[in-house]
Order: structure tokens, then C-alpha cells, then sequence
């Protein structure tokens, strides 16, 4: 399946700049869609993105340590030692040419291996829900935690259920982020603790 973007010649994309709440990352938003069929791209190098020339042409920036394409937005981890105030400007202005150039975002084969690195790790975004109380924790995970988590620039999946404690894995500008054990414990543990009292406790990895 070809999952190039197509994009309206009279809807050029835009991009806007988000702050996250992980300072290493920045949220890139575009007025179109850039990942079809739900599916979300984490790339950790430039090898690594081959099928992805959007990703692979932002790991030339020497600062890019990550890039993480979901739905409408690229998330882009930066190296530290630079400030985002000196390279914001010079992402966003990227992205938008090579969106508004009519370069893919993917190519053809970027879905099937996505496909098969999610069976290879046991994961289909959300892993399978085989009891009735984890079809509840996906559903609440999906309705109530994804919107506010693909908000701020990431991703989070249902990995697993066994004895009250939930695990999830986090992707995205949630990777890492010095705000996700916060977030985990004020946050998405307090909302089961009110909807699902049977999740005593909710851990997270990353992929």
C-alpha cells in the first residue's frame, strides 16, 4: 500500500511549532495528515528511516536524535547543548518545504515494516486484549489518555494486565520525558483508580 500524502494544491501545508512537556522534544503540527491508517513512526537514526524520507532527511540535522511521526504532527528529539529558540525556526521552515515540495512522507514499504516490527515486539499498537477488564483499559486508554498524550506530541500503548498493575509503553516526546512518572501517577493511575478500581497501578516502557 503507497501511503504517500495527498495533499489539496489549494491547502498548502502549514506547520506551527508546540512546546512538549519533555524539553528535549518539539511538536511539529501540519494542517494535513502525515501518518495514515492510525499507524505512528519512531525512528532513532538515519539508517534506521530509510522508508521514510521526511525522517531520514531530519536526522542530516546534526542535532536530530529522534523523530517520531504520528497522525498530523512530527515530534523531533534534540541533542542537548542546543536551545530550541535556535533551531525551531529552521525545522519548521524544513518540514513545511519538503511537505509543500511533494516529497513522500513514506514510502511504499514503511507500512509493512512497521507492521512487522510491531509482530516482531509482540505489539499492534495496543496489544491484544484478552480479557474483559483489558478491553476496558484499552477503550479508557483510547477515549480518555490517547487524545491528551498524542497532544503533547506522543504515543501510549496497552501492553499488558496481571495482578492490578497495567503496563503501558510510551513513545514519542513521553519517551524519556522527566514529566512521565508524574504523569503516569497523578494522571492516567488516578484516572483508573476512579473508572477501573481493579488497576491498582500503572507502569511504563519504552519501546
Amino acid at each position: 500500500m503507497n501511503i504517500k500524502v495527498v495533499m489539496s494544491k489549494s491547502m498548502p501545508y502549514m506547520i506551527y511549532a508546540e512546546v512538549t512537556p519533555n524539553p528535549a522534544t518539539m511538536k511539529f503540527v501540519a494542517n494535513h495528515n502525515l501518518a495514515q491508517n492510525g499507524h505512528v513512526y519512531e525512528y532513532t537514526s538515519e539508517a534506521a528511516a530509510k522508508s521514510a524520507p521526511l525522517a531520514q532527511r531530519l536526522f542530516t540535522f546534526p542535532f536530530t536524535r529522534g523523530v517520531f511521526i504520528a497522525q498530523n504532527f512530527v515530534t523531533i528529539t534534540k541533542m542537548d547543548g542546543i536551545e530550541w529558540d535556535e533551531i525551531m525556526l529552521e525545522l519548521r521552515e524544513y518540514i513545511s518545504n519538503f511537505l509543500n515540495s511533494g516529497h513522500d512522507v513514506f514510502l511504499p514499504e514503511a507500512e509493512a515494516e512497521a507492521n512487522e516490527a510491531k509482530a516482531e515486539s509482540g505489539m499492534t499498537a495496543h496489544a491484544k486484549a484478552d480479557t474483559p477488564i483489558e478491553e476496558q483499559i484499552v477503550d479508557i486508554l483510547d477515549d480518555y489518555v490517547r487524545p491528551a498524550v498524542e497532544g503533547d506530541g506522543g504515543a501510549i500503548h496497552f501492553k499488558s494486565y496481571a495482578d492490578g498493575k497495567l503496563t503501558v509503553v510510551l513513545k514519542g516526546s513521553c519517551s524519556g520525558c522527566p514529566s512521565s512518572t508524574v504523569t503516569l501517577k497523578a494522571g492516567i493511575q488516578s484516572l483508573f483508580e476512579r473508572m477501573l478500581p481493579e488497576v491498582k497501578e500503572v507502569v511504563a516502557e519504552e519501546e
